[in-house]
């Protein structure tokens, strides 16, 4: 039965995280839109050599028109090093933006993050092994590692789920509790497979990955991580407003003609392909999916339909800001990305997790 357009209308002006709709979501969206450019911008201009901002637009737009590279350095780091590697940030953080949500609303839960929940550590154990047993290369332009780490992260959240559900009650701490446990056993799993490699520099890379890397940004990769947020982005948006109906819980999202278990299934699988298709690309990074869907609630509510894609943006625009702080804050050497994620995350985990103590929830 599909559900009637004023209940689950209803639905969105009501849901449990609903913030206060300080700014309006449109005005947002153009300020966080025109910042995303800025730190994309920025991102190409800034590094070892800076380049001014006139000249990394004049090589973008001459680029874009088929003019073939002129002599020297600037369009060899301008076109085919930096603005791959910004392009794949901002999508990366799109992806964790997005998949943080959706988990938050699979799991009715505002703690519910790919990584807390151990999705994040079943992509990573997938493409690990893809790579050290020699499958990552398998398949057209990566799709061997995609798939490997596609499967990794929906095997991993079958398993906290079923673990979360056992004896046919449904426990938000037993989820997060069962995530962390299971996440570690398999980050455990991973290390093991990396020592195997037998190769010292193939170790060290995969290691650096795992904490968190765009380095290996190349525009053969670009397409991938595209098509799934953009996939990603119109099937949640599709169903923005059962998301909306299933955070008041199930019977609530029943009453109003929401099929509970179907879409939970295909939250759960939008999930897990988004964050296998992001590890893929760039290892796992931590704390992005629970800390940016948060900060969209507290300014435009938590009406799904409007919340989706600014949390895309915003998660686009953390992540090019934090790794352009990544390859510039240190003249010797790069930090990897996660390390700063979960610098910055960490405490705003326990922020949330003190005032959910406070509220007895």
């Amino acid at each position: 039965m599909a559900a009637p357009v004023s209940e689950l209308h209803e639905c969105e002006e009501q849901t449990e995280w609903s913030g206060r709709r300080a700014l309006r979501p449109g005005l947002l969206a153009v300020g966080l839109g025109i910042a995303l450019v800025v730190a994309l911008t920025a991102a190409v201009s800034l590094g070892s050599t800076d380049i001014a901002p006139g000249h990394v637009w004049a090589v973008v737009f001459r680029r874009l028109g088929g003019a073939p590279p002129r002599p020297g350095t600037d369009d060899l780091i301008v076109w085919q090093l930096r603005v791959p590697r910004a392009l794949l940030a901002a999508l990366v953080g799109a992806g964790l933006g997005l998949v943080g949500t959706a988990t938050q609303a699979l799991v009715r839960n505002p703690l519910g993050d790919p990584y807390l929940l151990g999705i994040s550590n079943g992509a990573s154990l997938g493409a690990v092994a893809a790579i050290v047993l020699g499958a990552g290369a398998g398949g057209v332009l990566g799709l061997g590692l995609s798939a490997a780490a596609f499967a990794g992260a929906l095997a991993a959240f079958a398993l906290v789920w079923c673990m979360a559900r056992r004896g046919g009650g449904f426990s938000p701490l037993r989820l997060v509790l069962a995530g962390v446990g299971i996440g570690q056993f398999l980050s455990g799993f991973t290390s093991y497979l990396v020592l195997q490699a037998g190769d010292e520099q193939q170790t060290r890379s995969v290691l650096f990955w795992l904490m968190g890397s765009l380095s290996g940004a190349t525009w053969n990769i670009l397409w991938l991580p595209a098509l799934a947020v953009a996939a990603g982005l119109l099937a949640l948006q599709a169903r923005a407003r059962a998301m909306n109906a299933l955070i008041m819980g199930d019977e609530t999202a029943a009453g109003v003609g929401v099929d509970v278990t179907r879409l939970r299934r295909e939250l759960f699988v939008v999930s897990s392909l988004l964050t296998g298709v992001v590890v893929a690309v760039s290892g796992a990074i931590g704390f992005v999916g629970l800390m940016v869907p948060h900060l969209c609630r507290l300014l435009i509510g938590g009406g799904h339909r409007r919340l989706l894609p600014l949390s895309a943006l915003t998660g686009a625009l953390l992540l090019v800001v934090v790794d352009l702080a990544c390859r510039t804050a240190m003249d010797s050497q790069e930090l990897p990305v996660g390390v700063v994620t979960a610098m910055i995350g960490a405490p705003v985990l326990l922020f949330l997790l003190d005032r959910r103590m406070e509220a007895g929830r």
